[in-house]
């Protein structure tokens, strides 16, 4: 339901009325949040929990927090956390079995899933969830935790005001700005000493939580600044990538020699399956107590940069750090295509700071696509 009439202005100091809002609608409100040294997604109790006055600086293999020279709210990328950890959880128990006797009794798990308000979803993430819908709800197979928990939580997006150094959403086509799957939509608009958000709905709901709130109609300069916004983060991005014909480029190198140079520097640690938005592998661990009364079966995320992930009698499929990075890049921008209608990678930019070594899903296709790069890392032309 977005378009030019659906915008409206939200001052900062009215925005605290937004979390008081969905508070009484009976939501838990999550968003970005400073612990750690780096913004992570936790429950909000107010504005003062946001990370005001912070941004972050991503490069491969580094993260960092530095102070702005202003109080923006959501002046900052995207940090490890993903908004798939509550949608879909690192670790859920699944069943408890207890034996009395000869007596066994299983109890399937039921898990509670209060309704949640996402604060500050950017656009690169609701693409991520929308692919992980596809995969979850509308495939041929339902998962109906997900389903559940999905159906429970109202998103406000956030359109980025600056680009990451790993950034690369306009490559994939999933960013700056939001067009679609939020409830509401802000941007955070600092100019000429006011501070203030255009806002818009995209749903009926986002609507009815938009009418309880202070607002407005903008003037035409505020929409003006909103969309120079949109302009400038498209053109901040901290990489490229080229995905003219990506799938068949990548089906016809599987035995292309850029495989052996990143198999020489991963560490095949999962930091990047781990932090992504849209990898959804998972395994079952059954535990038992000592006395072998009491059994429990619990899901975690897995990793296909495991041994074990591919591991069958007799060992282990993918038993090369090699084998394993070309099947996540190879799945992410190829095979994902085939399965699911489109890319499983939404320019996030999270695999490459959050690599250890710095490995660079970017520059791993220019080198098999023979590209040359510019002192920046972005690719220029075919190598001679």
């Amino acid at each position: 339901m977005s378009d030019d009439h659906n915008k409206f202005v939200l001052e900062r100091d009215d925005f605290q009325q937004l979390l008081d809002t969905l508070a009484k609608r009976g939501y838990r409100v999550v968003g970005p949040t400073i612990r750690d040294g780096a913004i992570v997604y936790d429950t909000l109790g107010s504005t003062a929990d946001l990370p005001s006055g912070w941004t972050d600086e991503q490069n491969g293999g580094t993260y960092r927090l530095r102070k702005r020279n202003d109080q923006a709210l959501f002046g900052y990328a995207v940090g490890p956390h993903s908004w798939k950890r509550f949608l879909h959880p690192p670790v859920l128990r699944l069943w408890q079995a207890t034996r009395e006797g000869n007596r066994l009794e299983i109890r399937e798990e039921l898990h509670e899933n209060p309704k949640m308000a996402f604060l500050g979803v950017r656009s690169c993430e609701l693409h991520a969830i929308a692919i992980q819908d596809r995969v979850f709800i509308h495939g041929q197979h339902v998962e109906t935790g997900y389903k559940s928990r999905r159906e429970q939580v109202f998103i406000v997006a956030v359109n980025c005001g600056q680009a990451g150094g790993t950034c690369f959403c306009a490559s994939m086509n999933a960013g700056p700005k939001a067009t679609s799957g939020f409830d509401l939509a802000l941007t955070e608009v600092l100019e000429d000493g006011r501070h203030y958000f255009l806002i818009e709905a995209g749903t009926e709901c986002g609507a009815q939580v938009l009418q309880e709130l202070p607002h407005r109609p903008p003037a035409k300069a505020e929409e003006e600044a909103a969309e120079r916004i949109y302009a400038r983060t498209a053109q901040q991005m901290g990489r490229k990538m080229d995905t003219v014909d990506i799938k068949q480029l990548l089906y016809r190198n599987y035995e292309h020699p850029r495989w052996n140079d990143v198999a020489a520097r991963c560490l095949t640690c999962g930091n990047c399956t781990m932090v992504c938005p849209t990898c959804f592998c998972t395994t079952v661990e059954d535990v038992t107590d000592l006395k072998g009364e009491h059994a429990e079966r619990w899901q975690k995320w897995d990793s296909c940069f495991t041994m074990d992930f591919s591991y069958i009698h007799g060992g282990s499929i993918r038993s090369t750090p090699k084998s394993r990075y070309r099947q996540w890049m190879t799945h992410k921008l190829a095979t994902w295509i085939d399965q699911f209608g489109s890319s499983g990678c939404v320019g996030c930019g999270r695999c490459i700071t959050w690599c250890p070594v710095g490995i660079d899903i970017t520059e791993e296709v220019a080198a098999i696509r023979g590209m040359k790069k510019d002192d920046d890392g972005n690719p220029t032309e075919p190598a001679g």
